[in-house]
């Protein structure tokens, strides 16, 4: 299990760029995440990167997720990120339920991380200086980012038992520390290319 392993195989199932961007964005999320809750960053990190991982190839419940389980199970990654991955839709609750920290956070920030990228998309500024109150005011724009949902953005904040606006803020965080990578670097930032 190690995040080499992890990248060899999302970009073997996945080549849409904007959903290898969405795992990166998880990724960031979840290990900002583990770091304040002072769990393992490496194993919450895969599985955010790898939680969409097979949509690609199997888009439909309720092979999303269950194909996906069975190749990284194949590959020998732990079982906390192949059950992280399958708890994050609904189909599996029954088996694979959010009850665990990894579960929970995944579920939380999944959403939450497409709707910042869509926002910082449209923001000359990018994700610099991006504050909660601008997500927060982007959700009740039920057009914007139509795809991703409020309701599990909500759900998500009650799974985890904080404010929306930490939620948010944490989350942009940990966007900002992968912006470059994102290509979401403010105009004229030092390390834009």
């Amino acid at each position: 299990m190690n995040r080499e392993k992890a990248w060899e195989i999302l970009n073997e199932y996945t080549k849409n760029p904007a959903l290898i961007r969405h795992g990166l964005c998880v990724e960031a999320a979840m290990r900002h995440y583990a770091k304040l809750n002072g769990t393992d960053q490496e194993q919450w990190g895969i599985a955010g990167l790898l939680h969409d991982f097979d949509y690609e190839r199997w888009p439909e419940p309720p092979e999303h997720t269950r194909e996906g389980a069975k190749v990284l199970r194949a590959a020998g990654f732990d079982e906390e990120i192949v059950g992280a991955m399958l708890s994050h839709v609904p189909w599996n609750q029954d088996e694979y339920p959010r009850d665990r920290p990894i579960r929970k956070t995944l579920f939380a920030v999944d959403e939450l991380c497409g709707l910042i990228h869509a926002a910082a998309l449209v923001r000359p500024e990018r994700l610099g200086g991006l504050k909660s109150k601008s997500i927060i005011k982007k959700m009740k724009q039920k057009a914007f980012a139509a795809a991703v949902s409020r309701e599990d953005i909500h759900k998500g904040v009650e799974l985890l038992d904080i404010p929306l606006a930490d939620h948010v803020a944490n989350c942009i965080e940990a966007l900002q520390g992968i912006a470059a990578e994102l290509d979401l670097l403010p105009p004229g930032s030092v390390n834009e290319t």
